[in-house]
């Protein structure tokens, strides 16, 4: 196969994180440096523990300088050597409570240079919501309803001052709230309590906290009584972690949004993921998540910046079919992540029917969508963005039923699977978001099955991204979900690989196999033409690439997992069989 590799944005980009493989990015780049991975790759989405971060495995940026445990600009300059651009990703809608801005604001209070950067809650919805027993405003029940919830409960976070005043930030994501074992001195002044009681209190806190168990659901059996004065002894000594939202309406925020992206063009960066983008305009009287006109007025303004600096965006967005976001983004001439692929590779391969893979696919192609499609990837499968949506009382379709979307979830969590749900403001689910499996695992574990979602994503239109553990066919991480503790579901989908591990795994066929699907899409003149969508019955899949004389046809058997690839190679046609 005649080797032309794609210098454009249009190449195969693998995802992975700087420590992915080995200890750092030069183990990566020692990876890529072997000769089975010659040509395999023109992009690579670098996650953002490249940068300094310290929660949500880097999304949780302190700031966006090189880390140097993980990077070095030699590992820059390697990646340039070998024909790969980077991707990276702006954290738009929040920073860590351990970044620059947010340590000013904590220890100069209202003086600080950065006391807009953040929102204040409480200060946010003034007069339009009820103080609480616990000093946070709770809104009125016509912005709760509006608010989109990633998490259960209020999206705060309380932190403490140097003066021992509290005040609830917006923290729309993740956060982490650690506590210090705490002994039995410490409950000397809890009245009415004996030694024996203080000794059973602290072994049962001690050992929650160990255990990583929610502090606040501790049970103290006949000692209950004691709990509200326990809870707050242990909170004195506790330490946090937030993704704090910032303020887009500060000054501040947009020149720090000026610095950094021209940082990242200074780091070779040609693609800018923008992540949680539509959760950063915030205005009291509209949902939280992509409201209007103000998520436009935001990304008008970023797309500027961007262009300043040669690069190109991605806007990250999760939302269900039938909202027709999707088309809405496009329309304003961004690449858009197709969350659809994966979910709907899994059911045309499980239900052997491909009748919406193919509609969908047709889509793409119809209305001219530039995207970035992926099987695995750091995050889940996505589930939520199948589904149909009603919109101004008229129902619009999802890309499958719900029943169909139920199967999907059913089938991956029976093989091991976990789940992802979205919340209302009391803490109830609303929704199903995503699940977390590796994708080998999701297609239970079964080598045909994974080299055929292999196929279809690299055939369908976009630009495709590959997920490293996905090329070495990894299984689902349970020990690194247990260790996590709560909210570490995601850790099922991260495993680290050796570099011994990587050696062991060019010694399976289901690993060689991808490589070369991978380096046919990625060097293959016919992908940097267009794609054709051929109608077949619906058991079976006819994609072709066309680029003047070049040709590449994928036709897939579903009933039996079988697949051909068939391509021009020096004006003759040569026929690949998995």
């Amino acid at each position: 196969m005649k080797k032309e590799i794609n210098q454009n944005i249009n190449g195969v980009m693998l995802n992975a994180y700087p420590d992915s493989v080995g200890n750092n990015l030069q183990d990566m780049i020692s990876m890529l440096q072997l000769p089975e991975f010659k040509n395999t790759f023109s992009l690579f989405y670098l996650l953002p523990t490249f940068f300094n971060s310290d929660l949500d495995r880097g999304f949780s940026i302190i700031d966006y300088n090189i880390n140097q445990e993980l990077v070095s600009k030699n590992d820059l300059e390697a990646l340039e050597k070998l024909n790969i651009s980077l991707k990276f990703d702006i954290v738009l809608n929040h920073l860590s409570v351990a970044s620059p801005q947010f340590k000013d604001l904590l220890k100069n209070g209202e003086s600080s240079k950065y006391k807009d950067f953040f929102i204040d809650w409480n200060a946010f919805w003034e007069g339009e919501g009820v103080m609480g027993s616990d000093g946070v405003v709770i809104p009125n029940k016509e912005h709760l309803d509006k608010l989109f919830m990633r998490k259960s409960g209020l999206p705060i976070l309380k932190v403490r001052f140097p003066d021992g005043t509290e005040k609830p930030y917006w923290n729309t994501f993740y956060q982490k709230i650690s506590y210090q074992p705490i002994e039995v001195k410490d409950l000397e002044n809890v009245w009415n309590l004996d030694l024996q009681q203080a000794q059973h209190i602290c072994k049962i806190v001690n050992q929650a906290i160990e255990q990583n168990k929610e502090i606040t659901e501790i049970n103290l059996g006949e000692l209950s009584q004691f709990k509200e004065q326990v809870l707050n002894i242990v909170a004195q000594n506790r330490s946090y972690l937030g993704q704090m939202d910032v303020n887009a309406n500060s000054p501040l925020v947009w020149e720090f949004y000026e610095e950094t992206l021209k940082k990242l063009s200074d780091y070779g960066c040609k693609i800018l993921r923008l992540d949680a983008f539509a959760y950063l305009h915030k205005e009291i009287g509209q949902t939280n998540f992509f409201n209007k006109p103000g998520t436009w007025d935001y990304l008008e303004r970023i797309k500027q910046i961007a262009q300043k600096n040669n690069l190109t965006l991605l806007p990250e967005i999760h939302a269900e079919y039938g909202l027709g976001l999707h088309e809405e983004v496009a329309s304003k001439d961004y690449q858009i992540y197709d969350f659809f692929l994966p979910g709907l590779t899994i059911h045309t391969i499980e239900k052997a029917n491909s009748k919406a893979l193919i509609t969908w696919a047709k889509e793409i192609v119809k209305k001219g969508y530039r995207t970035v499609n992926m099987l695995g990837c750091h995050d889940g499968i996505p589930v939520l963005d199948l589904k149909g949506k009603e919109v101004n009382n008229s129902y619009h379709k999802g890309l499958l039923e719900d029943n169909d979307i139920e199967a999907i979830m059913t089938t991956i969590m029976d093989r091991g699977g976990r789940v992802k749900n979205l919340y209302d403001a009391e803490g109830k689910k609303i929704s199903y978001y995503q699940v977390n499996a590796t994708f080998y695992s999701a297609l239970g574990e079964n080598d045909q099955k994974m080299l055929l979602a292999r196929a279809i994503q690299l055939f369908m239109p976009g630009t495709p991204q590959v997920w490293y553990l996905d090329i070495f066919a990894g299984t689902n991480d349970y020990e690194a979900v247990e260790k996590g503790g709560k909210d570490s579901h995601k850790e099922i989908n991260r495993t680290t690989l050796s570099l011994k591990d990587i050696q062991k795994g060019l010694e399976k066929e289901v690993v060689l196999n991808q490589l070369k699907l991978i380096q046919l899409r990625n060097t293959h003149k016919a992908f940097l033409g267009t794609v054709g969508i051929i109608d077949t019955s619906a058991d079976e899949i006819n994609i072709k690439w066309t680029n003047h004389q070049e040709t590449a046809t994928f036709k897939a058997d579903l009933k039996n997992l079988n697949f051909t690839i068939q391509y021009t190679e020096e004006n003759k046609t040569q026929i690949m069989i998995i």
